[in-house]
């Protein structure tokens, strides 16, 4: 049912005798950008002709003739310097849809072989609140799991929490110093977040005044430089006087930065002296990096005390994490993090150590890789470990485990030097035999380009954030609802229901319909508009079609009771669709399309490609709606074959929307 897949493995035949590889050409099978070129179109020829030293369309015609088509394609034409235009056969279109109907893939196929996948996504820190930036990583991971399970593949979902280290050191140096024990029974979390934050202005304040001299002397020498360039005599050689003017630039852009860099800083001193009382108690906790260290070291080497308020903290931080997925509809099949790989972090070095893959820098462990200019660490001369050494744990964690065929790890596009580090650092240690891949995403930035926070310039939190959303879902729901001619028609318990999903979905949609590796702008208006690729517009697309069966009190299950699938030698009976109509059939194309957008989204794991295959097929289904009579249909023929492309349109739209991880309404 893949019209795709079968059109690539007839040519893939014609092609096998031509040439000794095939698929990149194959991959240049493609839909037709416009109607008028056909369904389809083969663009190789023109690759093709240059490796044969023939003219493109004799090429083109040669293959087209080669390739049998007949009974899957009414009209095969070679066009312009080499296309292939290809139109499918109306009874192979509307066979594909009834087959469909009675499908549960919606004609996606089933893998011969499944592969299993390891999905490391989210991945918050536990200590804090989890905010805006853990937006992109959640629903993109989601989404990719939902998508490889759908497709028939084995996926194991892992949330590699952030629960040890540096920031329970903070936390526990802030407990025993710092506590409200009242805030701290009534909202645990709150206060936790609290000290964490109070630790880390602290700490902060003390890195400022140590690292202030160092930004003024940069500055100096960088102004000195930039100004001994500018008053040097100009060379009377062309040459070596451009060479001087580009080198004064230089500088004088480097004394700029420095400048720019060393006023941020004193403003931020500014800021911090401002409040008397946070001096004091700076000056109060002058050696609190040294103490938090401490604490960590403590934590880590199984100290009763540091180990029991670990222990006590751990299960309030992940229960406000766990709200927060529920609301999402988010859920996982391993939680382990850090603090489950602490004590495998000695036999890690240890084992590098004895394949001679390490080399000591400076009292550090290190492992150099070939193409990276600095090592990669694993023990600091303290005996500290470092992320790496935790994820090297973690890979080999994995892969012994659940022997899975790829990895993908959904993380911001900041930490692609680390992964490409991790990546070969693995492949030499002997763990390459699954593929590693860094899922890279952009920044969710704010309206004026910079990385989306409050109007006091502190980071928005995720459950704020879907309450907003939620909240100004609510606000369109409720304007919609009081318009309408007969009355409102939703109770308030009904609004706060929809407005729920329909807020939730909105953030979902308006991020994962970018492509993952661009910034985007967040905008509640633009995600919540009813027209346009918005969730909304889906949604809405999906309830219409539930309101025309509920309309004409048409049971979908008594329409779809006596429709054939294909008989017994994988023929098509005649289908009950029928497309005469231009818009019936760009819908009817569409749906048979689904599979496509599933292999388009995973080819190189981008869930917009779907977003953009769900905007395209509710624009032809709103195209089709308007120019093709339903209810009203000329025959019981053309009625029921309508009807029955409306059912398919709801089915892709709900399960399209399911695999971002977005639930449907029947009603809006």
């Amino acid at each position: 049912m893949d019209i795709l897949g079968e059109l690539r493995q007839r040519f893939r035949t014609a092609l096998a005798g031509i040439t000794a590889e095939p698929e990149p050409l194959l991959e240049m099978i493609r839909p037709a950008a416009e109607p008028k070129f056909g369904d389809y179109q083969a663009n190789f020829a023109m690759s093709l002709a240059k490796q044969l030293g023939r003219p493109p369309r004799e090429v083109a015609a040669d293959i087209a003739a080669r390739t049998p088509l007949d009974d899957l394609c009414q009209q095969v034409e070679v066009a312009g310097p080499g296309f292939i235009n290809l139109r499918l056969r109306d009874d192979r279109l509307t066979g594909t849809l009834a087959a469909v109907l009675s499908d549960p893939f919606l004609g996606v196929p089933r893998p011969a072989t499944p592969r299993t996948y390891v999905i490391d996504f989210s991945s918050p820190n536990v200590a804090k609140p989890m905010h805006v930036g853990h937006i992109r990583s959640t629903v993109i991971g989601d989404a990719l799991c939902r998508l490889l399970r759908f497709r028939g593949d084995h996926v194991v979902s892992d949330n590699h929490l952030g629960d040890w280290g540096t920031q329970f050191g903070m936390i526990i140096y802030g407990y025993k110093h710092f506590l409200r024990p009242d805030a701290y029974a009534a909202q645990p979390v709150a206060e936790l977040s609290r000290l964490y934050r109070l630790v880390h202005s602290l700490l902060g304040y003390h890195e400022l005044l140590a690292e202030l001299p160092v930004l003024e002397k940069a500055a100096a020498d960088r102004a000195a430089a930039a100004t001994r360039l500018a008053e040097q005599p100009s060379s009377s050689d062309k040459a070596e006087a451009k060479k001087q003017a580009a080198a004064a630039q230089k500088a004088a852009r480097q004394a700029e930065e420095a400048l720019k860099t060393l006023a941020e800083a004193r403003e931020k001193r500014a800021k911090v002296v401002a409040d008397p009382a946070q001096v004091a108690l700076a000056v109060e906790h002058a050696a609190i990096g040294q103490a938090v260290l401490e604490e960590v070291v403590r934590l880590h080497a199984g100290d009763a005390e540091n180990l029991g308020l670990w222990r006590e903290f751990m299960p309030h931080c992940l229960r406000e994490i766990h709200a927060i997925y529920e609301r999402l509809g988010v859920a996982f099949d391993e939680e382990l993090g850090e603090s489950f790989y602490h004590n495998q972090l000695s036999d890690v070095v240890a084992d590098l150590e004895s394949r001679g893959l390490t080399r000591e820098s400076d009292g550090a462990v290190c492992v150099f890789l070939e193409g990276f200019d600095a090592p990669m660490i694993v023990r600091k001369r303290d005996g500290a470990f470092l992320y790496a050494t935790t994820d090297l744990a973690t890979i080999r964690y994995r892969i012994e485990r659940w022997k899975p065929d790829a990895i993908l790890y959904v993380v911001d596009h900041r930490q692609a030097e680390h992964f490409d580090k991790l990546f070969a650092a693995a492949r030499l240690w002997g763990y390459g035999g699954a593929a590693l891949h860094h899922i890279a995403f952009g920044t969710v930035l704010g309206k004026d380009g910079k990385p989306y926070k409050t109007r006091s310039g502190d980071t928005v939190g995720l459950e704020s954030l879907i309450d907003e959303g939620v909240r100004k879902a609510l606000a369109v729901v409720e304007e919609n609802d009081n318009r309408k001619p007969d009355g409102a028609e939703f109770t308030a318990d009904q609004r706060a229901e929809i407005a729920e999903t329909v807020g939730i979905a909105a953030l979902k949609y308006a991020d994962l319909s970018q492509n993952r590796t661009s910034d985007y702008e967040f905008s509640y208006e633009k995600m919540l508009a009813l027209d346009g690729n918005t969730a909304a517009y889906m949604q809405y697309s999906y309830a219409r079609v539930r309101g025309i069966f509920r309309k004409a009190g048409i049971d979908r299950g008594a329409l779809l009771a006596g429709i054939a699938g294909p008989d017994a030698s994988g023929a098509h009976v005649r289908s009950p669709i029928v497309c005469g109509q231009s818009a019936e059939r760009a819908l009817a194309l569409a749906l048979a399309r689904f599979p496509e957008a599933i292999a388009e989204s995973l080819a190189d794991y981008r869930p917009n490609q779907l977003t953009v295959y769900l905007y395209d097929l509710t624009r032809k289904f709103s195209t089709f709606f308007e120019a093709c009579p339903v209810l009203r249909a000329e025959s019981d023929e053309l009625r029921q074959s309508r009807l029955l492309l409306c059912e398919l349109t709801g089915r892709v739209v709900e399960k399209g929307l399911e695999l971002l991880g977005i639930r449907v309404v029947d009603k809006m």
